[in-house]
């Protein structure tokens, strides 16, 4: 009841504040769908969302594919194999604010470390978070080493449970290894795969310290997503019932893509049996 009371009451109040013209002080007076329509009218709004669904896409394939080659590579038996498994929790482990305080000291500004050693070989310093495009690839490229942990021990997981009489079996009719990869790892990993896509997008879309610690949706907004977008009308602006409104159409898409994915896991176990 308590945990139900936790999560009901904040997204109710936020129903009501999207419904209202209000601000930090007073919820205002009722508008309707005002708001929703205001927001979608938005230039800031559009490109918010181009960026978060690029944002997420690039995150959860990216984290997916890297944490399935280490899940693939740590469940065989080699010598250092707990060590790494635990060393490889590393970046999903330790505080928001001391990873990505980590990366700016790696990738902050011209003097940063990444750039003092590209002039070695001579190569001009990268603006990284101050090019628009640069900052796009640096934020992916973070979000992707801090979630890969997360997919990497899921799938291992998942790979661990796996039939070894069917390996043996396909290892008698002399199926390859990529055969072996896609007819039988892939369809036993699949369950786990699509609840790790959805966890992921959610995390994804919502990812808020992982942006805002790096280049707090600069520059020229350029990585800038629904959620920080949301927190600038609202604590930037004082438009709450924008910052809410954006904040109800960003739960209606995330619930539209598990719903999606969802029923592709259901449609693929109705087939298979």
């Amino acid at each position: 009841m308590m945990i139900l009371l936790i999560n009901l009451y904040p997204t109710l109040s936020g129903f009501v504040y999207s419904v209202r013209n209000g601000n930090l002080i007073q919820q205002g007076s009722f508008v309707g769908l005002h708001n929703f329509t205001q927001v979608l009218k938005m230039p800031d709004f559009w490109n918010a969302l181009q960026f978060s669904l690029i944002f997420s896409v690039v995150s959860v394939l990216g984290s997916y594919l890297f944490g399935l080659i280490l899940a693939m590579i740590l469940n065989q038996d080699f010598f250092g194999r707990g060590f790494f498994r635990v060393a490889l929790l590393v970046p999903w482990i330790i505080p928001s604010i001391v990873s990505i305080v980590s990366w700016r000291w790696l990738i902050g500004d011209q003097t940063s470390l990444i750039n003092e050693v590209l002039g070695w070989f001579h190569i001009h310093p990268i603006l990284f978070l101050a090019d628009k495009t640069w900052a796009i690839v640096s934020v992916s490229i973070i979000k992707i080493w801090r979630s890969f942990p997360f997919m990497m021990l899921s799938l291992l997981a998942a790979l661990q449970s796996a039939d070894e009489s069917q390996y043996e079996a396909a290892d008698i009719d002399g199926a390859t290894s990529w055969q072996k990869f896609f007819y039988i790892t892939l369809p036993h990993i699949k369950g786990v795969t699509i609840i790790c896509w959805i966890l992921m997008t959610i995390w994804s879309v919502n990812d808020f310290d992982t942006i805002y610690l790096l280049t707090q949706g600069g520059p020229d907004y350029g990585t800038e997503n629904l959620i920080i977008l949301a927190y600038r009308l609202t604590f930037g602006t004082n438009n709450v019932g924008y910052g809410a409104a954006i904040a109800i159409i960003t739960l209606i898409i995330l619930m539209v893509i598990a719903f999606v994915f969802l029923k592709q896991q259901k449609n693929s176990e109705t087939m298979e049996d």
